[in-house]
């Protein structure tokens, strides 16, 4: 900043921003321009002029305004008791005009120097803060857009994934996952499905048809699990090789193997996202289900 000295004070530090507006206040000004009598010299030259001063030229502060200047400037204790006025650029360029001492024009310029020198400042401020702020928004676009790219792969790695030989616990993991995002009704189909299933699908609080042939899974054992579990039905069919989940008859999983064989062998489970080959496959189950 440049050094616009008055009495060993800055000009520029008594302007203040109130009402969004840079104003200095009439006590200042009446020692900048020494007057005798101080700011009543200034509001009565306002007064006998009033009619130059509308509301953007001068205004009186309130009691709350008032206040929190006090609380925040360092000549709170040089303040008058009675709420002061504030005079904006343009009303302190109209109050040089009417007022009558010795230092009014040299006075007038340094203060007009000063608001340009606030301007400036506040503007220089005002645009570092807003490059500031579109790097802050830059930077959490890109961490967005990332985050979403990771949860696009992330999901994608879901639908189709891998398990190898011993993979046990986090292959029976995915199914219990899987089986989970159902919201009404599982169809399962699976040739070898065993007691290890019925205990999972015990488990679950939705419809579950099970497809399968009654080499594991016979109607004593069916019986029994009836007799304390009601959310399933079994068909027997053995016109199935591979092992699917329907969910909610919209979603299509593709298993390469047998629910009772999960992690002992290298497998993969993958979505069929082929639009006619999961109506043809749902198309064939209703019409086994149904018969």
């Amino acid at each position: 900043m440049n050094n616009l000295e008055i009495q060993d004070r800055k000009i520029e530090n008594l302007i203040y921003e109130i009402r969004g507006k840079q104003v200095m206040l009439d006590s200042d000004l009446a020692r900048l321009y020494n007057c005798k009598n101080g700011a009543k010299t200034i509001n009565q030259a306002v007064k006998r002029h009033i009619n130059r001063f509308p509301e953007r030229f001068m205004f009186q502060l309130t009691y709350d305004e008032y206040e929190n200047l006090r609380s925040h400037i360092v000549t709170a204790n040089n303040m008058s008791r009675v709420l002061p006025y504030a005079f904006t650029e343009q009303g302190v360029a109209m109050l040089s005009s009417i007022l009558r001492t010795d230092v009014a024009e040299e006075i007038s310029i340094k203060i007009m120097d000063a608001f340009v020198l606030m301007r400036h400042y506040i503007g220089n401020n005002e645009f570092r803060l807003s490059n500031v702020e579109s790097k802050i928004i830059e930077h959490d676009n890109s961490i967005k857009l990332l985050q979403d790219s990771f949860n696009k792969f992330e999901d994608k790695k879901r639908e189709n994934e891998i398990f190898f030989n011993g993979q046990i616990y986090d292959a029976y993991s995915r199914i219990l996952d899987i089986f989970k995002e159902a919201k009404n009704e599982i169809i399962i189909i699976d040739n070898y499905a065993d007691n290890s299933l019925l205990n999972i699908i015990s488990k679950l609080n939705i419809k579950v048809f099970l497809i399968t042939t009654n080499k594991y899974i016979n109607k004593e054992i069916m019986d029994k699990y009836k007799t304390q579990y009601n959310n399933l039905d079994i068909i027997y069919n053995n016109s199935f090789h591979d092992r699917y989940f329907i969910l909610d008859k919209n979603k299509f999983y593709h298993c390469g193997t047998s629910l009772n064989r999960i992690g002992f062998k290298t497998f993969s489970i993958n979505v069929i996202n082929d639009e006619i080959t999961y109506k043809s496959l749902l198309n064939n189950v209703k019409s086994i289900i149904n018969s």
